[in-house]
Formats: C-alpha cells, structure tokens, sequence
C-alpha cells in the first residue's frame, strides 16, 4: 500500500494510518531506486571481485559515491520543494491544465481542499478530484476571483432579461436590482464588466424609466377616469 498523508488549511498534517512515513517520503527513495547500503554492497562487490593485476584506486571508489551522495542530496532537495509549494497551496484557488484519457487537454480552476503526497509525489484535491502540482499552471487572486464572480452574475442575469423593447413591469425589479450592482463595484470591479454589457445595462435602465412613466399615466388616466364617472354619476 502506498504512504498518504493529508494536510488541512492550516498546514498542518493529519492523522493518517502512514503518517509516520511522510518524512521518509521526503528524505527517502521510493523502495525501486537504489539507496546508500546498496550502493556500498554494490561496491563490497566489485572491490572482492575486481582484478588483481588492474585494481580501481580508492580515489575513483570514493568519488563514484560523492557524486551518489550529491545526486541523492538533489532529489531530496527536490522532493521538500514539491512538498512545501504543494502544502502552501491548501486553501488557494488555482488553474490547473491536465490531460483525460484520450490525451485531450483541458483546464480546470478550483480551491484546494487539501494535500496528499503518494510514492513521493505530491497531488492536490479539487472538488474531490486529485491533480499533480505539476499540473498547477497559477494560483488565482481571490481579489480578482471575487470581481470576476460578480460580474459573471450580472452579465447572466442581464442576458436572462428580454429584449430591450419587450420590457414590462415584472422586469422592473431585476433591471432595479442589475443596476443596483453596478453601481456597488468598485472601479476594479467595473473593469470586467465588457463595454458592450454596460450599454445594454443602461438601454435596460433608460427603458424601465420609460415602463415606469406609462405606468404612471395609466394610472393617473385610469383615476381621473374614475373620477369623471363619479361626477356623471351624481
């Protein structure tokens, strides 16, 4: 079975059945690759075995383990790398561009639950889905997500209305409401609202002023109406 290990938005690890072997996952090789001891049983070997008449010199035995030691010494290095940039991306909203299963390319963006590391790799889940960090291509501002989402709702919501012309009075509300945020965005929030949305928004406005004002002169016909009948009548 595989060493896992979670980590919450605070960093912190989990309690997990393999916690124990998290740092050796860091520090250590996958069980496949070769490590020190049998580096050094590799080289007992070749010393007992080597030719008498032409024998390798103590200087090649120890700077063929000298490079080992700097080799191993890099992946480590590596390996705590991938681990503290997957661990600080718990909490954070990222893009991510992986490939499905017909070799197809897409991209996905969500908040980071939490880190698993397995066989030494480090993966992050998004909406219960795990990824390789080296599948994370940016990590999204929340500032810039926020006025994103907002503007997304309201170019929606405008889209949902019906054509300028056919506004009637039970679109009034919503066109109060559409305009209402606009008017609340900040000036980066205004930014993403595309010129061609904010024209509509306002032909939106300018008619639902116009509903108003015949609304307005029905009523005030249908009441002096009412009145006139009222005098005919006494």
């Amino acid at each position: 079975m595989s060493s896992i290990a979670y980590v919450n938005d605070k960093g912190e690890f989990l309690k997990t059945a393999s916690q124990e072997s998290i740092a050796s996952q860091v520090s250590n090789k996958n069980k496949s690759d070769m490590n020190k001891d049998t580096f050094l049983q590799l080289l007992v070997a070749q010393m007992k075995y080597q030719d008498p008449l032409e024998p390798t010199s103590n200087t090649e035995y120890i700077s063929q383990y000298a490079t080992f030691t700097q080799v191993e010494e890099i992946q480590n290095m590596a390996a705590s790398m991938e681990l503290s940039r997957a661990s600080s991306l718990v909490g954070q909203e990222v893009m991510i561009e992986t490939k499905d299963d017909d070799g197809v390319t897409k991209s996905v963006q969500g908040k980071v639950d939490y880190v698993t590391y397995e066989n030494g790799k480090a993966y992050v889940s998004i909406d219960e889905s795990l990824y390789s960090v080296s599948d994370v291509t940016s990590i999204v501002d929340k500032t810039y997500m926020d006025a994103y989402a907002l503007a997304s709702n309201l170019i929606k919501r405008l889209t949902d209305l019906p054509a300028v012309n056919a506004v009637s009075e039970k679109d009034l509300v919503e066109i109060d409401s559409l305009w209402s945020i606009y008017n609340g965005m900040d000036d980066y929030q205004k930014t993403f609202i595309a010129s061609d949305a904010l024209k509509a928004l306002k032909e939106y406005a300018e008619r639902a002023d116009v509903v108003r004002e015949r609304i307005k002169e029905y009523e005030a016909a249908k009441e002096n109406e009412t009145t006139t009948e009222d005098s005919t009548s006494i």
